[in-house]
């Protein structure tokens, strides 16, 4: 189901999360007088967020708003009027020096939409007298329902808007997800079980805006696949390919990944300067994957097995697949199941090269491949068409073997008029720690020259094809 959309063409982005309780007491066991039951709890809900108990507080800082409490705000220099701009400069971030020491800075002007994350909280206790608890005892079957409701909400703001207005947009916001949530849980509920719905954000191409859905925990992608094309349908994007899986999600600026891999480095980087030339790059998202992760020492036989992982992952983060990367076992293991190795290749340390890649694809993620080859490393500067055509129709990391050494290209920089070209290189041999510095200044991620390649060495290049899926 979908939520809205948040046009942020130039202001800031507010975001607001907080878990609210679902506690609802089902005492029969008719579908109809549940669904009411569940309506009446979603319904005092709405009523709690909209009442003089509900808080927002900015993230690292100390700014703290009551919104029906006449749009109450600390620290007093701060008021109802205040524009919300304003709160950037009382927000706290960490900053790593380069000593990778973290600091506490205010938060510095910059330019394009900036993130303000808020806190949804509510006043346990109240003001004036209170009657004393009364307490009784009844002794019946029922079904209690208690679940937690994860609350995610985006609204956009302009430069010329106030703490009151940010307030009322974020409140309407809350309240509608509320709705869209009563609308979801019932939608899938069967029997007694209920699905909790959690809100997902998405970027869609070509948009200043962002979308929110629902999606059912607990849920596989198979089976939200009309919802899917629904969507597609209503914003008019192409059903060839995956805009609104889970994996497809907007990833926030401040959220770390939790897995410690480093994603996209080369976004970091320069694009090279060629005359009549254009950049040819990698869609979407992938994890840098190299030599020694994992707590795996592969150390100068695992080259093409990172190669490979970089791949997957790019597969896994466009929402193709929901499995996990492959380990180098489990990639040995489906080389056996194909028909490809020995048994006893499983536990090895030897190497693998570009087939072998497309045959992992094919068998773990149904993935199919092109091979490309020249006979010597010379002729890489004439693959300048072909790299180009296949960054900008199927987007997906190129992995590259010759000799003894594989390496994953990202993307081209390619004159059509000149013929001249620069590699985007993608290096699994790198031994270090997940330092971005290091990896662009090294040039472990880097634009290299047809030199870059063993001259005289037999190159295979595999190219994996985006399956044709919404």
């Amino acid at each position: 189901m979908v939520v809205g959309a948040n046009p942020c063409p130039l202001g800031d982005i507010l975001r607001v999360r907080g878990l609210l309780e679902l506690k609802c007491l089902l005492d029969s066991t008719d579908v109809v007088l549940i669904q009411k039951n569940i309506s009446r709890t979603f319904e005092n809900l709405r009523s709690h967020v909209n009442s003089e108990s509900c808080v927002l507080r900015v993230r690292d800082s100390p700014v703290i708003i009551w919104p029906y409490k006449s749009v109450h705000v600390t620290p007093k220099d701060i008021s109802p009027d205040t524009l919300c701009e304003e709160l950037h400069h009382w927000i706290q971030t960490d900053e790593q020096d380069v000593y990778g020491k973290k600091s506490k800075k205010k938060s510095k002007k910059s330019s394009g939409a900036r993130l303000i994350l808020l806190n949804l909280m509510m006043d346990v206790t109240k003001s004036g007298p209170l009657p004393a608890p009364v307490l009784c005892r009844t002794l019946q079957k029922a079904h209690f329902l208690s679940t937690t409701l994860p609350l995610d909400c985006v609204v956009c703001i302009s430069p010329a808007d106030t703490i009151k207005d940010a307030c009322e947009r974020l409140l309407e916001a809350l309240t509608n997800q509320l709705c869209e949530m009563e609308q979801e849980m019932l939608r899938h509920m069967e029997g007694t079980t209920l699905a909790v719905p959690e809100p997902f954000h998405f970027l869609l191409p070509e948009a200043k805006e962002l979308v929110t859905v629902l999606y059912p925990a607990g849920v596989p992608e198979s089976q939200l696949e009309t919802q899917r094309k629904e969507f597609h349908q209503r914003f008019e994007l192409p059903e060839d390919r995956p805009y609104f899986r889970r994996a497809n999600a907007y990833h926030f600026p401040n959220e770390p990944y939790k897995d410690g891999y480093l994603r996209n480095p080369h976004m970091a980087l320069t694009h090279p300067n060629l005359d009549d030339g254009k950049v040819y790059l990698v869609q979407g998202v992938y994890s840098y994957h190299h030599y020694m992760q994992d707590r795996m020492d592969d150390n100068g036989w695992g080259c093409a097995y990172r190669s490979l992982q970089t791949i997957c992952s790019w597969f896994q983060q466009q929402g193709y697949v929901e499995r996990r990367v492959p380990t180098h076992r489990e990639i040995q293991q489906a080389l056996v199941d194909v028909g490809d190795k020995q048994a006893s290749f499983v536990g090895s340390r030897q190497w693998i090269g570009s087939f072998e890649v497309h045959a992992v694809l094919n068998q773990l993620l149904g993935v199919t491949s092109k091979i490309m080859f020249v006979s010597q490393g010379s002729e890489m500067a004439t693959k300048g068409r072909e790299l180009a055509n296949h960054f900008l129709t199927e987007g997906t990391p190129v992995m590259i073997g010759g000799g003894v050494l594989a390496h994953t290209i990202l993307g081209v920089a390619w004159s059509e008029t000149t013929g001249m070209i620069r590699f985007l290189i993608l290096d699994p041999h790198y031994t270090g720690a997940e330092d971005l510095q290091v990896i662009t200044d090294k040039g472990w991620c880097g634009w290299k020259g047809p030199e870059f390649w063993d001259q005289g060495a037999y190159y295979n290049m595999c190219l994996p094809q985006r399956p044709k899926v919404v």
